[in-house]
Order: structure tokens, then C-alpha cells, then sequence
């Protein structure tokens, strides 16, 4: 066969008359596709198409060519050398690193080595081989990247001891933090597909100075699948199909790249379906009941149950699975004088998404309190628009102009047992957003970098509700039989939160062996809030105006004592202006209803980290250690409160506690994380990382939310012609109940297992999976994977999830590329 594969290359060559080549990838010999070919000054290029052809005739014969693309080391050659001695065009596939480049610290490519912040890249490769259910399992597999779950319909990403609306979730350039995005637990990051992505990268750390408000623990940017010009036409077709066994997943995902001279198209088609979750069987934990669900509610908008059902079987979870849908629709045209213009259309939409731990807790009877508690649709747009320049002017060698608007739709639905009386509660939000960023490299001899640019994002919150008393024949809901009023989740008047911002940053080399960092942003942000109805709750305000200003700035240097040393250290800070969710949002949970703080302010992180890599075999193995402390000042949390002077609030027609955000004085976190990636071979490679996490309030002495315990990975991977293969062993240490933030509840120790004979909760048991993973090429258009997941089929839940892990997961993967 590879003999075969040869001689039809070879006949592609000569038939392209050698002004074409044909690019393969050296151990497969298939064609590789998207490799961008390039003279020195970057005037001429050319990009192969589906079946690995490029079109050489715009090159002179003594130009130097460079071959890149992102999963194979860069080659070189001239192209007179190509037309007398290579038909075919073998490119190496990356075993690893060598010089990885990242976007995300900068806003523009930049070597690994010039940065010093700790980064993390997850290729598309990556993300196949794991095959994620959604984005946020893809996340999980990140070093250093921890993921809560409240129902299987999300996952809260956790960076350094921070999560929710203290992280930045980024796609395309475009901020997808608003202003409802809570403390807490946040499942927004499933709102794209896994396989849309071309990347994920992940900054660590307070990112202020580029990226602003809501960057304290980090930011994660998504990038999606870009599509590229072709000096042929060209149409290709890209197809994934699954089906996993834990949960009777089906996803389907189907893409169209059009190629042309001067315009091209990337459409993609995503659609998932989940149904009920299987725990693991296997209890080394040894707590026989801890997680299992006996009753269920099967109350739906249209079907009455006033009574709980029996699980026929506990290790089942039911009612959790849910249906998305994604959409992505990319458009670029490349223009004569190097600029380009990118257009981006996405949408996500999905059914309703029941949330488990509402709907498994119970009364003090130990019967389930609510018949309905769902998440309606969670519905996302976004348009935007990227305007790239390269004037190459005094002060600017390129820019990107980013101009969007996105439309958010939440709502939250919920019943309880023997009652009639249904609450929705409705969140509408529009986000305008302008971006400027652009770079001028001062010096190329010595590396002498400037960056700058500004930001403006405007939100807009519309926040209604709905009290509906049903009417029930049997056990069909026929109608409504009367209206109440309800209490809105936000300021039923409106509100608003607008954010703008200038920074700007410097990076250069001082000397061949070092390089310095810095950067300073100016942010300001105005809340506006109104509310109208004082059925339930009445403040001493019933508008409010906010307005919030901060510098942060930050000092990176990185260190090469030798080619294969990298020393890192960073000194930064990062501010969170408190948002809508933060100031006026109205809610209960266990007991506990959080009402409207006006006198909230922001939040600063000051943190110091630093790092070491060594690196071994030409680059193709590292390993390396950061470790940070990050002091937290004027922290925001959850505390006790009074409203009108009552610490207690009739609610839902209960009394209950209040409670509201609040600035406490200053708190810790600190940690680190120990990564390896080393090429044991030619075929061999393997991975491990490990990450520590501790954190404390300094005034209060508790310990601070969202730190999670212990945990790590280890992998042994094989790649050889068609074939790869691979083990990994995901582990998590135990957390135990005195590590617990209580007074907030958000790390949810209650979904521990209870010790009756203490009376108190164990906290989080530790655990660990073995998983194993097989990818074939069957052909050069279509690969079969077949993943196992927790082959042991234990049974855990991660920390602060209230929901148990997938037990035993068979999942059949088939890729196609045509």
C-alpha cells in the first residue's frame, strides 16, 4: 500500500510539469492539507490543498521556501532544489514542542521562549485523541485545569483556585464573560463544540493588563477552525461521528471548507445527544450509598407526577441527558495590500437541562423538594468582525480591529412536590463589543516588541419572570389557572455594565539570553440598575450608579542561562469590577436567599510566580515547575446580611436566611504545577502533569472557595504508520471536610459522603481512572478511534460536583476528511 501511495504521488508530480509538489506527512505518506508554503520576505505564498498539492509557480526558482504548518516541524528548501530533486515533499511530524508558539499573552505570535507567564496549549490533535463530550471535558484533560460539575449539561473551569466570572472565557478574540456571569459555579464553556476548535490555549495567572476585568485566575481562549485561501479551488468535507456507551451519546459533526483565490468559507454543523448517566459500580472509597439516586422526579412542562418514581436503577442518573446544537460559520478574505477581513457566525442552542442537585435535594422529611428544576435553552449568538492591517508604519507593523455583538438567552424553571405552582424566571443579555490591538516591532535586530490597543464592551440585561398556578387533569398539564407574581433573578427595571480600556506592552531582549515583559492598563467600568417591583424585596435604593477605575500592570522576565534552560518570574496584578450578578442579583439556595449589595467594590489580585524549564533531546522532551502566590484584596464573598434591618426573608413562601456578596479584607492562594513531556523515542512519547492548589482568608482564617485538592495525569503514548495508541491515568487526591469553605456553600460539601456515626461530611474521597485510546488510519481520509474511559469503572464525583463521574465509557469515534 505505501508502495502504491508513492507511485501516486510521484505521477501527481509529474502530471503538475513540477511547478506543483505534493506534501506528505514522512511515516504515513499521506497528504498533508492546509501546509503554507512561503518565501523569505513573506510577499509570495501558497497553501496545499485537501490532497496535499501546492502550487509552486508564483516562486521564483532560487527562492528560499519555508513549509509550515501546526502540527509538523517547519523545513526549508529552495525551490530549484525541489523541482530537480523532490517530487514529493516529506514533512516530520512535531513528537512534541519544539518551538511552540503562543498567542493568548500577547495578542500576537510569540515564542514560548519569550514568554514568562505559565501557558498551556491543547491541540485539535488533543482534542481528538480525548474525544470530549463537550468543550468542558476537554478542559479537564488541561494541565492545571480543574472542571465542577453541577448537572452533566455544563462544567465550571477552575484556574488557580478561581473559577466563574474570577476566570475569562475567550473565543476568537471576543470576551464571552457578561455581566451575569456569577461567583460560584458556571457551565458556559460547554456553549461550543469540541470540534469547531483548531486550539484552546490557556493563560495562568491575573492577565489584567491584556485582556481586563474578570482575568484574575487566568483566561481561556478558544480558537475556532479559520478557513484558507488556495491558488486552486478546492472544496473539502469534514466529518466526526461518536457514540458513547456511559450515556448513549450521538454526536454528529460535519464541515465544509470552500477554497478559493481570494475568499474562503468554513461551515460547521454540530449536533450531540446525551441520555442518562451510569456511575461507576466499582467503590474503593468503600461508601456503598454515596452518590446512588433511588427516586427521580419525572415531572415535565407537559407531565404531572405529585409523587417521586423509583429508580429501577440507582447507579443510573436519571433525567440529566440533554441535546445541542452548534453552529459555525467563518468567512475570509485576504486583501492586495496584506490586510484581511474575517467574518464569524456562531450559535449554540440546547434543550432543557435539568439541574441535578435541585432535583435531588431533599426536605427535612428526606423527601425530594422539587418535582421541576431546569434550565431552559441555553441559546448563544455571536457575530464579529476582524479587520487586520499591516501598514508597517512608524508605529504599527499590523493591527486587528474586532467588532461584535452577541446575544445570551438563560432562564430557570422550577416546581415543587405537591404544588401547583410553577416559577420562570427569564435573562436576556446583548453584548456590543469594539477591540483595537496592534504591534510594532521597534528594533528586529534586538526583538524590541510594542503592543497596545483598547476595549470597549457594552451589556445590556433584560431580567423578567412568571409565576403560573397549572392546571392538571390526571397526570397531563392542560393549561394555566391563574398568575402570581415572582421575583425577578435580576433588576426588573433593566440594567446595564459597560467596560472600557487602553494598555499597552513592551517585550524585549536583553541580550541572547533573556527577555523582559511589562505592561500597564487603564480599565473603567459603570454599572447602572434599576428596579420596579417591591412585591418581595425592598431596598433602600431602588437605582443605583456605579463607577469603578483601576491600573494594573505586570513584569514578566524570562532567563536562557543555555539553550535547553528556561527561568521564568512575573510580577502582575488583576482587578474584578463586580458585575450585575455580583451586585443585584436575587436568588435561593439551601436556605439562603442572596440579595442586591449597592456598596460592593472591586476586587484586586497581586501575584508573584516563578518557573523553571529544562528541556532535553533537541527540544523534543521538558520538564518544568511554576509556582505562584497570589494575594487577594478586597475579596468578594458570600456572607450574612440584612435587609431593612431583618437578617431573615420570606421567599417562595419560605423563611429564609440573607445573605449577600460582600468585600472582605485580604485572602491567599497559592500552588504550583509540575509538568513533563518527553519523546522516550521516535514512536514513544509521554506526558504528566501535577497540580497543588491551597488557599486561606487572612481575616477570617476559613478556607477560601474553589481550591481544589491534589490532582494530576500521567500518559504513555504510541505513534507508529497508522497507528496510535495510548494509556493515561487520571488521579485526585481526597479533600477533606476541614478544608471546606462553608459559610459561602458554593464548594457544595453536602455531596459528600455523610459519616452518621461522626455526624459530619468525609469531604472529597480521592480517586483515579485508567483510560486507554486506539486511533487507525484506515485510509488518508478516514480514521476509526475507539476510547475507553475509567476502565476500572470507579465510582467519584469531582470536588464541589454534585452530580457523580461517567462510570465505564466505550466511546467509537470516525473522522473523515474528504
Amino acid at each position: 500500500m505505501k508502495f502504491l501511495n508513492l507511485v501516486i504521488f510521484v505521477l501527481l508530480g509529474h502530471f503538475c510539469v513540477a511547478q506543483k509538489c505534493v506534501v506528505v506527512d514522512k511515516d504515513s505518506e499521506f497528504p498533508i492539507s492546509a501546509v503554507q508554503v512561503i518565501n523569505e520576505d513573506g510577499s509570495k505564498t501558497a497553501i496545499s490543498d485537501r490532497n496535499g498539492i501546492v502550487d509552486l509557480s508564483v516562486f521564483d526558482d532560487m527562492e528560499l521556501l519555508t513549509f509550515t504548518h501546526v502540527s509538523y516541524v517547519e523545513l526549508e528548501l529552495l525551490k530549484k532544489q525541489i523541482r530537480k530533486d523532490f517530487i514529493t515533499v516529506y514533512m516530520q511530524f512535531k513528537t512534541e514542542l519544539l518551538r511552540e508558539v503562543f498567542v493568548s499573552a500577547t495578542k500576537d505570535k510569540e515564542e514560548r521562549s519569550r514568554i514568562a507567564e505559565e501557558t498551556a496549549v491543547f491541540s485539535v490533535k488533543d482534542i481528538q485523541n480525548v474525544v470530549p463530550q463537550t468543550s468542558a471535558d476537554m478542559l479537564s484533560h488541561v494541565p492545571g485545569v480543574k472542571v465542577q460539575k453541577t448537572q452533566f449539561g455544563g462544567g465550571s473551569p477552575v484556574l488557580r483556585g478561581m473559577e466563574a466570572n474570577r476566570i475569562l472565557l475567550v473565543v476568537d478574540g471576543v470576551r464571552m464573560n457578561n455581566a451575569i456571569y456569577r461567583k460560584g459555579h458556571l457551565q458556559n464553556s460547554i456553549t461550543i463544540a469540541p470540534s469547531m476548535l483548531d486550539k484552546t490555549e490557556v493563560l495562568f495567572g491575573p492577565s489584567s493588563v491584556i485582556y481586563g476585568s474578570d482575568a484574575l485566575g487566568g483566561v481561556i481562549h478558544y480558537y475556532t477552525r479559520r478557513p484558507r485561501v488556495s491558488e486552486r479551488p478546492d472544496v473539502s468535507l469534514d466529518v466526526l461521528m461518536r457514540y458513547g456507551t456511559v450515556n448513549n451519546e450521538n454526536t454528529v459533526s460535519a464541515g465544509v471548507e470552500v477554497q478559493l483565490k481570494n475568499f474562503a468559507s468554513f461551515t460547521n454543523i454540530s449536533h450531540s445527544k446525551f441520555g442518562d448517566l451510569r456511575m461507576g459500580e466499582n467503590r474503593p472509597h468503600g461508601f456503598r450509598e454515596w452518590g446512588k439516586q433511588y427516586q427521580y422526579s419525572n415531572n415535565t412542562d407537559r407531565y404531572y407526577n405529585p409523587e417521586p418514581v423509583d429508580n429501577s436503577n440507582p447507579n443510573k442518573q436519571r433525567r440529566v441527558g440533554y441535546e445541542q446544537t452548534d453552529f459555525l460559520q467563518k468567512f475570509f478574505i485576504p486583501f492586495k495590500n496584506k490586510s484581511e477581513l474575517d467574518f464569524n457566525i456562531q450559535y449554540s442552542t440546547s434543550t432543557d437541562i435539568n439541574r441535578f442537585d435541585r432535583l435531588t435535594e431533599t426536605t427535612a422529611d428526606g423527601d425530594l423538594k422539587f418535582a421541576e428544576w431546569y434550565y431552559g435553552p441555553q441559546d448563544r449568538f455571536l457575530f464579529s468582525t476582524q479587520y487586520r492591517i499591516k501598514p508597517e508604519s512608524k508605529w504599527m507593523d499590523q493591527g486587528t480591529f474586532t467588532v461584535a455583538y452577541q446575544n445570551i438567552e438563560e432562564s430557570r424553571v422550577n416546581r415543587k412536590f405537591s404544588d401547583l405552582n410553577r416559577n420562570s424566571r427569564f435573562e436576556n443579555v446583548d453584548v456590543y463589543s469594539l477591540n483595537g490591538d496592534f504591534t510594532k516591532n521597534l528594533n528586529p535586530e534586538v526583538h524590541r516588541n510594542l503592543g497596545y490597543g483598547f476595549e470597549i464592551s457594552y451589556n445590556d440585561v433584560e431580567s423578567t419572570s412568571k409565576g403560573e398556578v397549572l392546571q392538571v387533569d390526571g397526570n397531563s398539564v392542560i393549561g394555566v389557572e391563574d398568575t402570581y407574581v415572582v421575583q425577578t433573578r435580576y433588576p426588573d427595571g433593566g440594567s446595564n455594565y459597560m467596560s472600557s480600556a487602553v494598555y499597552a506592552s513592551y517585550r524585549q531582549d536583553l541580550g541572547d539570553r533573556s527577555t523582559l515583559n511589562t505592561g500597564i492598563r487603564l480599565t473603567n467600568t459603570v454599572l447602572n440598575a434599576k428596579w420596579i417591583d417591591t412585591t418581595y424585596i425592598k431596598l433602600p435604593d431602588s437605582s443605583i450608579h456605579l463607577m469603578n477605575t483601576a491600573v494594573t500592570a505586570t513584569v514578566g522576565y524570562t532567563y536562557r542561562p543555555q539553550e535547553s534552560w528556561q527561568l521564568n518570574g512575573v510580577l502582575s496584578s488583576g482587578f474584578r469590577s463586580p458585575n450585575i450578578d455580583d451586585i443585584g442579583k436575587v436568588r435561593e439556595k439551601n436556605g439562603d436567599v442572596t440579595v442586591p449589595n449597592a456598596d460592593l467594590e472591586p476586587e484586586f489580585a497581586y501575584n508573584f510566580e516563578a518557573g523553571a524549564l529544562k528541556y532535553f533531546d533537541e527540544r523534543r522532551s521538558y520538564i518544568g515547575f511554576t509556582t505562584y502566590y497570589t494575594l487577594l484584596n478586597n475579596y468578594i464573598i458570600r456572607a450574612p446580611f440584612e435587609l431593612d434591618g431583618s437578617s431573615t426573608i420570606i421567599y417562595d413562601g419560605e423563611e429564609a436566611n440573607v445573605v449577600a456578596n460582600v468585600n472582605k479584607g485580604n485572602a491567599y492562594i497559592v500552588g504550583g504545577t509540575l509538568n513533563f513531556k518527553g519523546a522516550l523515542s521516535n514512536t514513544w512519547n509521554t506526558r504528566a502533569s501535577v497540580t497543588y492548589t491551597q488557599g486561606t482568608a487572612y481575616d477570617t482564617k476559613e478556607p477560601l472557595s474553589s481550591i481544589p485538592p491534589l490532582f494530576g495525569n500521567v500518559e504513555f503514548n504510541y505513534a507508529k504508520n497508522r497507528i496510535e495508541t495510548g494509556v493515561s491515568v487520571i488521579f485526585n487526591g481526597r479533600k477533606r471536610a476541614s478544608d471546606y469553605n462553608v459559610s459561602e456553600g458554593i464548594d457544595n460539601l453536602n455531596q459528600t459522603p455523610f459519616l452518621e456515626e461522626e455526624n459530619t461530611y468525609y469531604g472529597t474521597p480521592s480517586w483515579y481512572t485508567i483510560n486507554y485510546y486506539i486511533r487507525l488510519k484506515s485510509s488518508k481520509n478516514i480514521d476509526f478511534l475507539v476510547n475507553l474511559d475509567n476502565i476500572l469503572d470507579h465510582h467519584y464525583k469531582e470536588f464541589a460536583s454534585a452530580i457523580s463521574a461517567p462510570g465505564r465509557n466505550i466511546s467509537f469515534t470516525v473522522i473523515g476528511s474528504f
